[in-house]
């Protein structure tokens, strides 16, 4: 990566927001040029907003210039949807951190785009209420983030996705004007669902400065079964039968073989028992309830040929074992392999065929294919395990594979992202995942919100 020189702008810049809000610092563009993929490109300047305000000054400033704006967040996604891939400024809202309110009173709370999921979810808690989307990076995710991309996360089975909490939205346009969509209300159906508009766009429509999100009441009691199947079939059944017997967990997270493998030589062999698959199945609710549902859902695994179950009866003994979770990704990465983290979607009757296809996948390319995920809404992250994939010879096999994925996954109703976003990673995909009318119409709402494409430019549309 090498830096852009210096252009005439930023100056001016400087001299509208001040000299501790801009940066052109080696180190600073460095650390603001890619995420948690392969690509990265190196902005001209670094805008630390602090307000809405500066957000407002930014946008301006470049819309007079036609200077593209990439705004970011904490800067974990996987799919590069933060890298400024046309240079410019690159727009941090990660000083915008703040929680302006904390209402149980109206069910809601009020935060800034750079707060720390987990921090909000603390401080939900804090108050007896509760914010339940929760994807898997939430120690170091941001609120803004999540929003651009509708994130998930493994209670979306019974408390869905980010979308479901995004009650109200500032938005900055890119021309600097201020939006105010939406509100502190739980029902509201006056024009066009703009937080739904804004919600899972990805900084290419506008750059969200405050949100207002749904919360609900804290569960009184939370519990856990952790099961190892002989076979992955078996726990993708048991998967149908909880759900076909009246139950609605919390959580249903499935994993194969070649992850548990990865996780066992991480975390040592007796970490997990023997066997080919593990499932997690959360519930909570009343403690009563929650206490009577954890037998029975232990009869039914039994039942359904579960060779090894962990009960978690309490929140110590279920952050033991969501812990043991977050390790896979780390497990994997362990191998010294790069891993492409696909987190596609399949219809919940899909998964047998699905981890069928990955080992066919496996076989005919000769890329390792591990799959684990949230089993409940079919969102499996199924993770091609690469060389060095600044290869141009193993990018191309690792391409390869990838279009025998998508087209698979399509080909059975399903999709080609779940959480992550479209950004640069599935950018080639995209029209045959939307379809052309679908993909014109995406490509009209830009040009009618940001006519003159500075606002994340260069990716999907």
């Amino acid at each position: 990566m090498q830096k852009a020189s210096s252009p005439d702008w930023i100056a001016p810049l400087v001299l509208s927001l001040g000299a501790e809000k801009v940066s052109a610092a080696d180190e600073v563009i460095a650390a603001h040029s890619a995420d948690k993929w392969s690509a990265s490109h190196a902005p001209e300047a670094v805008v630390f907003a602090e307000s809405t305000a500066d957000v407002a000054a930014v946008l301006k400033f470049a819309h007079e210039r036609g200077i593209p704006v990439t705004t970011r967040g904490a800067g974990v996604g996987y799919v590069g949807g933060c890298v400024p891939v046309r240079g410019g400024i690159a727009l941090s809202v990660m000083r915008m951190n703040r929680i302006l309110g904390m209402h149980p009173e109206d069910g809601v709370a009020i935060v800034q785009p750079g707060v720390i999921t987990r921090d909000l979810q603390d401080a939900a808690r804090a108050v007896g209420w509760e914010y339940p989307p929760d994807p898997a990076s939430l120690k170091e995710c941001s609120i803004g983030g999540n929003i651009a991309t509708n994130a998930g996360g493994p209670r979306c089975l019974k408390y869905g996705v980010t979308r479901s909490y995004v009650l109200g939205l500032e938005v900055v346009l890119a021309d600097g004007r201020v939006l105010r969509t939406g509100g502190r209300l739980h029902k509201n159906k006056t024009g066009f669902d703009l937080c739904g508009l804004f919600t899972g766009s990805e900084g290419l429509l506008g750059v969200i400065t405050e949100a207002t999100l749904r919360l609900i009441p804290k569960p009184a009691s939370r519990a856990m079964l952790a099961a190892i199947f002989p076979e992955f079939p078996m726990a993708a059944a048991a998967v149908q039968a909880i759900l076909n017997a009246g139950h609605l967990p919390s959580a249903l997270e499935i994993t194969d073989a070649f992850t548990l493998e990865a996780a066992r030589k991480r975390l040592g062999a007796e970490t997990f028992p023997p066997g080919n698959a593990h499932l997690i199945v959360e519930i909570d609710g009343r403690p009563a309830a929650v206490a009577a549902e954890l037998e029975e859902l232990h009869q039914l695994l039994t039942n359904l040929g579960a060779g090894f179950i962990e009960r978690a009866p309490d929140e110590a003994s279920c952050e033991r074992i969501w812990q043991l979770r977050r390790e896979f990704s780390y497990s994997l990465r362990d191998t010294g392999l790069t891993k492409l983290n696909e987190d596609i979607v399949v219809p919940r009757s899909k998964l047998v065929e699905l981890v069928s296809f990955a080992k066919r996948l496996q076989e005919e390319t000769g890329i390792p294919v591990a799959c684990f995920g949230h089993a409940g809404d079919g969102n499996i992250h199924t993770n091609l395990m690469v060389g060095d994939y600044q290869d141009p010879a193993v990018r191309e096999r690792a391409d390869h594979a990838l279009d025998l994925l998508f087209n698979w996954v399509l080909e059975n109703g399903g999709a080609i992202t779940g959480e992550h976003g479209v950004g640069l990673a599935k950018k080639r995909w995209i029209r045959q995942a939307l379809g052309e009318v679908s993909f014109a119409l995406h490509q009209s709402i830009k040009q009618a919100l940001d006519p003159a494409d500075t606002l994340n430019p260069g990716k999907f549309l």
